[in-house]
């Protein structure tokens, strides 16, 4: 006679391999805070996982005395517009593709969807001219276009997946009311779009945080200087000073550590929107 009962016999192997991963992701972020608030002095005297015997906030003063500020603004200037643009864009295509009854839309998405073929280091020289001879070299604008371009193709196909499991009676009771197709588009897709638009956007706006290649080969003068550019000169700046270079890591992760927590509720949805066909 067979046995109805559940096997609920613990995963012992399970338990130990998930404890051995979140101490893989924790110990190293445990590491940078701590040693971010550890005095330069005792960097090489201590046990680099102890807490800091003489925990100090000076090497945040140092970062910030160096024009750490000025670099935090420029890459909140560059990815909130860069985000910005791609999200408006992509989703005006999307929303093109997905009720477009000609050819047209379906020829757009499948040219856009080219572009995430190209890597962005292959195409790091065409865009270095292009952006030299248009004359916008060393501008923060330099960098906020070819964001929007490579970001724009992965952005169009999460957004059109969502959009095309909207279903159809919304479009047509709001047709039926008189809608316009602007008002369809504000009304009915940016509100139920709200999961993808936020899993696109923290994606986005992570990669074009961290985006080292286009201000390395885009920009010059530290007046168009961005964090991840900033923080590879204070390795030179303070040589060994290690609590500073960590300082301005643990600086540098806060607005996307923000964002994140705004939109972890419309993450999980967003992350499977549009893959359940």
């Amino acid at each position: 006679m067979t046995s109805n009962t559940t096997d609920t016999r613990p995963n012992v192997l399970g338990a130990i391999g998930a404890w051995i991963w979140l101490a893989v992701i924790i110990v190293p972020i445990y590491y940078i805070f701590v040693t971010s608030l550890r005095p330069q002095a005792d960097y090489f005297a201590e046990n680099p996982l102890s807490w800091p015997s003489n925990a100090t906030l000076d090497a945040y003063g140092r970062v910030l005395e160096n024009d750490f500020l000025l670099f935090f603004f420029n890459s909140v200037i560059v990815t909130a517009a860069a985000v910005a643009v791609t999200l408006a864009v992509s989703l005006m295509a999307s929303y093109v593709v997905v009720r477009s009854r000609s050819r047209f839309g379906a020829n757009v998405f499948r040219v856009a969807l080219l572009g995430i073929a190209i890597p962005i280091q292959a195409a790091i020289i065409p865009v270095y001219y292009l952006i030299v001879q248009i004359g916008l070299y060393d501008t923060l604008a330099a960098l906020i276009l070819p964001s929007i371009a490579f970001a724009i193709p992965l952005t169009l196909l999460i957004l059109t997946n969502f959009l095309r499991e909207i279903p159809e009676s919304l479009f047509e009771s709001m047709r039926m009311d008189g809608a316009t197709e602007w008002k369809i588009l504000l009304r009915l897709v940016v509100p139920l779009s709200r999961p993808a638009l936020a899993t696109v956007g923290v994606y986005q706006a992570l990669q074009v945080w961290n985006g080292f290649l286009f201000p390395l080969v885009l920009t010059q003068s530290a007046e168009t200087r961005v964090i991840p550019l900033s923080l590879w000169s204070f390795q030179g700046q303070f040589g060994v000073d290690v609590p500073a270079v960590l300082a301005a890591v643990v600086l540098s992760v806060l607005p996307m550590l923000a964002a994140y927590i705004v939109a972890r509720r419309q993450l999980v949805s967003g992350l499977t929107a549009g893959f359940g066909k």
